[in-house]
């Protein structure tokens, strides 16, 4: 099934807009997209995240499904080498994880600034989802893709330098205290 008419209805979102407001919200984007999709598509949109389910299940989206894998590849990644970093035992890399996402893994890892590896992950990230995006603009896989995309940037757009510097030192305060 094509999705002409709910795809032409959803705005432009650009990263690149630095902190202005978007024309959509998720939940706005949700209520929209629930009126043209089915059931079984509903409860995947009312599902997408951004932090897939650790356990492998199918979405019943070829898309969501890479997209997930990924995630958690790079999620496990991230683990692995910060607990390396850190001396601490780890779990091993699913079989899936690629070089190019221990290395981007390696790379935020390797960053002075937390914000800054945030900013760098999140640019592989939109990468990702473009390199992952159906061709099919107007399939409910072009849905997700732009649900995501929207997730992904209100994410980023709610770092603020002060908040993230307080909560960083709070949590590594929490994970030093809860050595001894």
């Amino acid at each position: 099934m094509a999705y002409y008419y709910l795809v032409s209805q959803l705005p432009n979102i650009s990263p690149s807009e630095g902190k202005s407001a978007l024309p959509m919200n998720t939940e706005q984007f949700r209520e929209v997209a629930s009126r043209f999709i089915s059931e079984e598509e509903k409860a995947v949109l009312e599902g997408l995240s951004l932090v897939p389910p650790m356990e492998l299940t199918s979405t019943g989206s070829a898309f969501l499904d890479v997209w997930y894998e990924k995630e958690r590849n790079l999620r496990c990644a991230l683990a692995q080498i910060r607990a390396q970093k850190l001396k601490k035992d780890s779990v091993p890399l699913p079989p899936g994880c690629t070089a190019d996402i221990i290395s981007a893994a390696r790379t935020a890892v390797g960053m002075d600034s937390p914000l800054s590896a945030e900013q760098f992950l999140y640019e592989y990230r939109l990468r990702l989802l473009d390199d992952l995006r159906p061709l099919d603009a107007f399939s409910i896989d072009a849905v997700y893709a732009y649900g995501l995309r929207l997730m992904l940037i209100e994410r980023m757009r709610k770092f603020e330098v002060e908040n993230g510097k307080t909560s960083y030192h709070k949590i590594y305060d929490t994970i030093l205290d809860g050595d001894k």
